[in-house]
């Protein structure tokens, strides 16, 4: 796993987080890599929380989700990354992108590398055409 962003900011008052700010140039990338060290999912969003005590990071604003192996693009606000659940999930709205399928859901939830994902309450599937 590999974390970055332009502004990163450590506070260990009222609990330890680390608080990952991107600007209008460059967001906050979350890399997860597969065992053969390529990158198998990369998280971007505009902000991100993670909680040092917790094994919880939260990614906020305009988060995007890909899964290189799966072809998966996922959009959504908010998501919650628990690393010793090994699970990645989300109550809100999401829109998941395959090919020319367009799915839609209330919330996924899935394991960190993808090899699960399953949206939530799914509204509708939208197959588009060249």
């Amino acid at each position: 796993m590999e974390l970055d962003a332009p502004v990163i900011k450590k506070y260990d008052v009222p609990r330890p987080k680390t608080l990952f700010i991107g600007d209008s140039a460059h967001r906050v990338h979350l890399r997860i890599y597969d065992d053969s060290q390529n990158v198998k999912v990369l998280i971007e969003a505009n902000r991100a929380v993670s909680y040092d005590d917790r094994d919880i990071m939260e990614a906020h604003d305009s988060v995007v989700v890909i899964d290189y192996r799966g072809g998966d693009t996922i959009y959504l606000k908010n998501l919650i990354w628990n690393s010793s659940e090994d699970r990645i999930y989300s109550d809100q709205p999401v829109r998941s992108r395959n090919g020319k399928r367009l799915t839609e859901g209330d919330g996924f939830t899935s394991n960190q590398k993808m090899d699960n994902m399953r949206i939530i309450r799914q509204r509708g599937v939208i197959e588009f055409n060249d």
